[in-house]
């Protein structure tokens, strides 16, 4: 079965042909790097997508790369290669999640590569979702966290310039992922700003969940609910524009709740330390709802944005009509379509959110601040 030359999405732009005689033999047989492990099962019609996971041994990847591979992302006909990250200690267990991987006989799964060495995770890759980051060790001070994940992203930043397809979309998860996801932009300057975003869907659909408990609807049922900001604790989630369907008809969230105290105030907490909330519960962090929202995030961008929805994610601020800041990876209401997200503008910003808003781009300015003088940028 041959690879097709061509697509008319720009996604898949720049793909290669097809190896043919020893060169084809040497890349689909020949021996592997130290610390990669390369699986190729079988060739589909089609062209394959190749997808890059990072953090690829951890408790997150191994909750999303199931559904990136059954085409949960980017549809049940499309071929896709994944390409899975990690530190060269954990290549003992992602070698593991390959076997599990393979053992699933997932139809749509061409090939894997798990490896310890960015040049071949990066190389010709049409999405990056990057989940592994450094996590925050007890006793460990904000600065030495964001002087860690800072080194880790310029290296990978560095790398997705020098070896991924110049239309590559990268969603940053491991945190700070706003910051994180500006420290690799900014060492990437070949590939466009707006492809790089960070996660604050699963901030999204922990607040749509909670106003559908609220409102006694199922969460598609909740739609327009924004977050903006940073991912952390003084993230705004924000339900003052979010529609609320119930018995068939479009009612503000605002009177389908009909608890302004609640709006302002449980609600924005409780989806505020919903991580923490989790961790305290189950000893660990979120895994299942974190690769749920991933999953989300990159079918939106890849697929579009439903009519009369917009969705969160952290983007670059740079020309956004609500005085945040430029330069800052900041989460607005984005509607998305033919691969490109646009800000929604013309909402309408009141005193109270205002300061909500300003106080999580103070936080995003000290956090960039900090990390691009740890990166010498």
């Amino acid at each position: 079965m041959g690879w097709v030359n061509s697509c008319p999405s720009s996604l898949y732009q720049g793909w290669p042909k097809e190896p043919s005689g020893p060169e084809k033999r040497k890349k689909l047989s020949g021996p592997t790097r130290k610390a990669t492990i390369h699986k190729v099962f079988y060739q589909l019609p089609g062209k394959a997508l190749r997808v890059c996971v990072t953090g690829a041994a951890g408790q997150i990847a191994y909750s999303l790369l199931y559904s990136v591979a059954k085409g949960d992302v980017f549809g049940k006909d499309q071929p896709i290669i994944l390409t899975l990250l990690d530190i060269a200690p954990m290549m003992g267990v992602l070698e593991g999640v390959v076997m599990e991987l393979q053992d699933c006989a997932l139809p749509i799964l061409q090939e894997i590569k798990a490896t310890a060495d960015e040049r071949e995770a990066f190389t010709d890759i049409d999405v990056a979702m990057l989940v592994g980051a450094m996590p925050r060790r007890e006793g460990m001070e904000r600065k030495d966290l964001l002087k860690a994940n800072a080194k880790i992203f310029q290296s990978q930043g560095k790398s997705l310039d020098q070896y991924a397809k110049k239309t590559v979309k990268v969603v940053v998860v491991g945190n700070p992922a706003n910051t994180n996801a500006l420290i690799a932009m900014k060492c990437a300057p070949s590939i466009p700003k707006e492809n790089f975003s960070c996660l604050t869907r699963l901030d999204q659909n922990r607040a749509k969940s909670q106003i559908a408990a609220k409102c006694s609807v199922p969460t598609s049922g909740v739609k327009k609910v924004t977050i903006w900001g940073n991912h952390s604790s003084t993230q705004f989630p924000d339900a003052m524009h979010a529609v609320v369907v119930k018995d068939g008809k479009d009612t503000k969230a605002t009177e389908a709740v009909n608890d302004d105290a609640w709006l302002k105030g449980d609600f924005i907490t409780t989806v505020q330390k919903r991580g923490a909330a989790v961790i305290a519960a189950r000893k660990l962090s979120s895994a299942m709802s974190a690769a749920k929202a991933i999953c989300d995030h990159v079918r939106d961008w890849v697929q579009g944005t439903t009519d009369g929805d917009w969705v969160s994610m952290g983007v670059i601020s740079d020309g956004n009509t609500y005085g945040v800041p430029e330069g800052l990876i900041y989460s607005f209401p984005v509607t998305l379509s033919g691969g490109k997200w646009t800000i929604v503008d013309g909402l309408s910003v009141d005193a109270f959110a205002r300061e909500k808003m300003d106080i999580t781009a103070k936080e995003l300015i000290e956090e960039r601040d900090a990390a691009l003088e740890f990166i010498g940028n």
